[in-house]
């Protein structure tokens, strides 16, 4: 009790009690997760010959040796997977003069399927979304839908436990062989006969996985060791993701593929199948994942040497789905169809070579056996699962029920020769139409209901984040009046939390049930926030009575009541408004122009505010009625200024735009695009130079602004580091960017060397970065003392000796630091050189050390964006420091001391949004810089921890700038004291050593107070937290409530996945920043501690 009343710096306290109210957050965000993202249930069932799922016993017996459920029609297969073949890119229109990049490049399909009508066929492939290569893997090969939360995983991927065609494959003996991408590796562990992997997840490499496969392909065919072969080609999707479709390397890459299925087509024996297939489509920049049509727009071509189809082609290539191909392949190579598939045979495939009534009925009887291959799985699933409609399943067992017995009949007939050809003709055709609607619908009540949610659990998760924002709002208010506030405030709720969770893993034990240790966190979280508020109300009355000491929104007249509330209102109101807008899917495609206005917009109301209230004008007296502009206090200009400067930043940040697909006029960012991409030499030059230039003045910047507190003088390794580290750092980045921009240009020797550079600048920045943070934690302090021991005075005055306390050493530290000023002053004043200490940097020590860490996180940051987006940083910095700027007069003229008001804390969030898509994001998955995991890396990573830690920093780099920088907005307006004071002349001369003194004090005033100095910075973290948090909890609520919208999965899901990553990377930005102060802190008491004893 002792140790917590007294008047200390409570540094541990702080930053576990906001790692608390962290994890509270993030026991939220994992229970709703758990029960809005659910995979669908995967059973474990599998198909086998021994089915009874063929035609009557007489057709069986017709089946050759080594045919499962129908008559094999391929002994081998090889199937070609191009990524990210667009159906445009396979059509081929010999109309066309003048053809783009992609057009027109593979007209080997075009001369097969003219000349050879009956043996080959181009379709649209449409994929289902997500379209990331994995989840397309996983449709490929089960015929299945993959759900939303699979992209999560689609690069660290998981073995395909559920039935598939390759399982089928081994199982029935045939030999697979595969080349390409190492994704099929994780799906498909110990499934191939004979497999070449190579490095799939560097998109800048377009050659590698092509340049092994073909040499494998060719030499492989000719063995004749496989009976399937598949190959998985990367270089047209890693091209668009590098240069997009419209780019000549588009052209090379396909003409490769062209001249690849040329040669292919010649190796090929009559007993062969080829199927070329895209897995997904690309959008206008090149990219995926989506469900826009142009990325589930993909093409198929199959072609074999024997006749395959009855008739030629239509005049327009048919559309089928993907999860079509998994049946069709099946039965066409004799094995059973997996057991999970809803897709439907490819029937015209199965015609042969006989009259139109035989080629029906083995249409017939291929639709019969996936018909009744899908009843069976909808049977199974629909006993462990209740998420597929009731009613609609029994409407599709009377239209399976109903085909079946028409079929069993049919045939019937058929064996007794009593039908008559155009009598039987027409009613096949209508049998196969009610088989062909029975799949189709069965696919769409599956596609519509796939989503399971658990209702209870996302409940759940909303009260636990709910009730995480009602505790930071309640703890930033008493933690200012609670003499025990941690005690009772975290101590006991964390007590609560462990006895919660104890208590139900006994329950578990006794219960022999499996520990989810998911819910028991959320148990243990929901049982620390009801101790919380346990305690919370249990010191009401204590509140009450200590009431009459603060300055709360109840005292004051009613005009300063109703002027109170509207100070709050203003800014809530418009996070409410922010929060609310979250259940619009049109405000969410257009998050990226409401967030500038709602700044802009916070911004403005706050200065009419300040002009409503007269805190703008100077007050009238006997000497002061004059009307007009003098009436006005003259930091009203300065003020209007900075407002004008952001108005400026936040017009010029909408130039750097990403583009979502629901917004087709919309066209992206130029400066998206990397310096490697631009055609014109010269071009290419004058940015190289304005970027490097931007990065130069930001480096001046810094240096400028340390050097003018002082915190440049010294020599301490931090200080010779921003010197001279600070520089090299720049020089790397501009090496890299030069060695980028050019390496598509290089030849020969230089093509090597200009490999090796791409990767050591990465590293040598990633390396003087590291050494820069390291210097930064081991020692924080810029401070310079200069001690001549000329003077016969004491430093210290009140006290002589060694401090008898902790109180008293905590007394001495600010009368050191206003001894020092005095010695400094009457130096000056007098023109005597005999001073005492004279000390440098020590009145912005905590600010520099930020700006220290910012510019090197900044550098960072730079490095994983393309080159042009370093405008957009520059901006990010400018309208940063225009917002303290703008914080600090006002501040003054709102709050007290230690106290950073709530329009500060919502507008530095607003701004960390704003830069999320000035920045080139959006929060849709296409629009990742998977590119980022690449910077210092030319092959594939080892493990994913890495590239995820890249990506992530590239995409909430705004985030973890702000949330870092967030402990500015307590020190600036200490930081700025300095140049008030300067501007200020009081005219009482008895007051003027006192003022000046005082101001000059800066960010030692914080220290005067240790205890208000951490209880400032706790409730600075709790408000950020509660701003970020309701954020959040509107996302999910949205997420909840609409999870039967159309636009669930295409807005309100990915925005609630990209909402919680931003929550997780800015709340542990935050402990960082805040945990940088307390470092700080901890360095300037030892300074002044080895100061004294000097």
């Amino acid at each position: 009790e002792l140790l917590l009343s007294s008047p200390q710096m409570q540094r541990w306290p702080v930053v576990l009690f906001l790692a608390w109210v962290c994890l509270l957050f993030f026991a939220g965000i994992g229970l709703f997760m758990s029960g809005f993202l659910l995979t669908r249930i995967e059973l474990a069932s599998s198909s086998s010959c021994s089915d009874p799922l063929v035609p009557p016993p007489w057709e069986r017996q017709s089946l050759p040796p080594g045919s499962c459920w129908a008559p094999q029609r391929f002994s081998k297969a090889v199937l070609i997977i191009i990524d990210a073949l667009h159906f445009e890119f396979a059509r081929f229109d010999p109309a066309k003069v003048s053809p783009l990049p992609y057009e027109n490049k593979l007209g080997v399909l075009y001369q097969l399927a003219t000349s050879q009508p009956r043996h080959a066929r181009l379709y649209r492939f449409r994929a289902d979304p997500p379209t990331a290569t994995m989840q397309r893997i996983k449709g490929l090969t089960t015929g299945s839908l993959p759900t939303f939360i699979d992209v999560g995983s689609n690069f660290a991927s998981y073995a395909i436990q559920e039935d598939n065609l390759l399982a089928q494959l081994v199982q029935n003996g045939r030999r697979v062989v595969f080349m390409g991408d190492d994704t099929w590796e994780g799906l498909f562990p110990k499934k191939f006969f004979r497999s070449y992997f190579f490095p799939s997840f560097n998109v800048k490499d377009l050659h590698t996985v092509d340049d092994g496969i073909l040499q494998h392909l060719y030499p492989t065919v000719d063995s004749g060791e496989w009976d399937v072969l598949i190959a998985h080609f990367l270089g047209v999707d890693h091209c668009g993701h590098k240069h997009g479709p419209d780019h000549p390397e588009m052209a090379k890459k396909l003409t490769q593929m062209n001249e690849m299925l040329r040669s292919l087509v010649d190796h090929l024996g009559n007993d062969t199948l080829l199927l070329v297939a895209g897995d997904h489509g690309m959008t206008e920049t090149g990219d995926h994942g989506g469900d826009s049509e142009k990325e589930v727009n993909a093409a198929l071509f199959v072609y074999s040497r024997t006749p395959l189809f009855g008739s030629g082609p239509p005049e327009e290539p048919e559309t089928i789905p993907q999860v079509n191909l998994v049946p069709t392949v099946a039965l066409l190579l004799g094995v059973p169809i997996p057991y999970s598939n809803i897709g439907e045979v490819m029937a015209e495939l199965f015609s042969g070579d006989g009259d139109t009534v035989s080629a029906a009925l083995q249409q017939l009887s291929v639709y019969h056996i996936n018909a009744k291959q899908v009843d069976r799985f909808l049977q199974s699933y629909s006993l462990v699962a209740q998420d597929l409609p009731a009613e609609q399943l029994q409407h599709l067992q009377e239209l399976f029920s109903s085909a079946v017995e028409e079929h069993t009949q049919l045939l019937a007939q058929v064996q007794g020769t009593m039908l008559v050809p155009p009598e039987l003709e027409s009613r096949l055709g209508g049998l196969i139409g009610r088989f062909q609607r029975y799949l189709r619908e069965a696919r769409a009540v599956c596609t519509q209901s796939w989503a399971r949610f658990h209702p209870l659990r996302m409940v759940g998760g909303c009260i636990l984040i709910a009730s995480s924002c009602l505790l930071c709002y309640m703890a930033s208010e008493l933690a200012a009046s609670s003499h025990s506030f941690y005690r009772s405030c975290l101590l006991y709720p964390l007590l609560w939390g462990l006895v919660g969770a104890a208590l139900l893993g006994l329950a578990h034990v006794f219960t022999q049930e499996g520990l989810d240790l998911l819910l028991v966190s959320s148990w243990a979280a929901a049982a620390s926030q009801l101790g919380f508020f346990w305690h919370w109300w249990g010191q009401h009355p204590k509140r009450t009575r200590l009431a009459g000491s603060q300055p709360p929104l109840a005292s004051g007249g009613p005009r300063q009541r109703l002027r109170a509330w509207l100070g709050l209102a203003f800014p809530m109101g418009i996070l409410f408004f922010r929060c609310g807008a979250m259940f619009s899917d049109s405000f969410v495609v257009a998050e990226a122009r409401v967030t500038p206005f709602l700044l802009a917009s916070l911004v403005m109301l706050l200065v009419g505010k300040l002009h409503w209230d007269g805190r703008l004008t100077v007050p009238e007296g006997p000497k002061q009625q004059l009307l007009g502009f003098s009436s006005y206090r003259r930091e009203i200009w300065y003020l209007l200024c900075l407002v004008a400067m952001l108005l400026v930043c936040v017009r010029l940040s909408s130039f750097f735009h990403q583009c979502r697909e629901e917004i087709p006029q919309c066209r992206p960012s130029v400066f998206l695009s990397p310096l490697a991409s631009l055609r014109s030499t010269r071009a290419k030059n004058l940015f190289y130079l304005l970027c490097v230039a931007l990065l130069a003045g930001l480096v001046y910047a810094v240096q400028s602004w340390l050097r003018h507190y002082g915190n440049l003088n010294s020599s301490d390794p931090l200080v010779l580091f921003v010197r001279w580290g600070f520089p090299l750092v720049v020089l790397c980045i501009a090496c890299y960017w030069a060695v980028a921009s050019s390496a598509d240009d290089s030849l020969g020797k230089l093509q090597e060397l200009v490999q090796v550079a791409v990767i050591v600048f990465p590293w040598a920045v990633y390396g003087l970065a590291s050494v820069g943070l390291l210097l930064l934690l081991c020692n924080p302090m810029t401070v310079f003392a200069k001690d001549t021991r000329e003077s016969a005075g004491s430093i210290v005055t009140p006290y002589l000796g060694v401090p008898s306390s902790e109180v008293d050493f905590l007394h001495v530290i600010p009368q050191i630091y206003k001894r020092m000023q005095e010695s400094q002053k009457n130096r000056l004043e007098r023109g005597s050189c005999r001073a005492t200490v004279a000390a440098y940097g020590l009145g912005s020590v905590y600010s520099a050390a930020l700006v220290i860490a910012l510019t090197l996180l900044g550098f960072l940051l730079m490095l994983l964006h393309s080159e042009r987006l370093s405008f957009a940083f520059l901006l990010l910095f400018m309208e940063a420091f225009v917002l303290l700027h703008i914080h600090t007069p006002v501040a003054g003229l709102l709050m007290p001391p230690f106290s950073v008001p709530w329009y500060a804390v919502i507008s530095w969030i607003l701004a960390a949004s704003q830069f999320f898509y000035s920045t080139g994001h959006q929060p849709i998955f296409p629009a990742i810089h998977w590119n980022a995991a690449f910077v210092g890396f030319h092959l594939d990573h080892s493990t994913n921890f890495l590239p995820a830690v890249l990506v992530g920093a590239n995409t909430f780099a705004s985030h973890i700038l702000f949330a870092v920088g967030c402990p500015l907005l307590l020190l600036w307006p200490f930081v700025c004291e300095m140049s008030s004071s300067q501007k200020k002349k009081p005219k009482k001369e008895s007051r003027e050593e006192l003022q000046e003194v005082e101001e000059h004090m800066m960010e030692m005033r914080l220290r005067e107070s240790p205890e208000k100095f951490s209880t400032a910075l706790l409730r600075l973290g709790l408000k950020y937290l509660f701003v970020l948090g309701a954020q959040l909890l509107a996302c999910v609520c949205a997420a909840m409530i609409l999870r039967r919208h159309l636009m669930v999965w295409k807005v309100f899901a990915p925005k609630f996945l990209f909402e919680s990553l931003g929550f997780v990377v800015s709340s542990i930005c935050l402990l960082l920043g805040i945990s940088l102060v307390m470092r700080v802190d901890c360095a300037v008491s030892t300074w002044f501690s080895q100061l004294r004893l000097r």
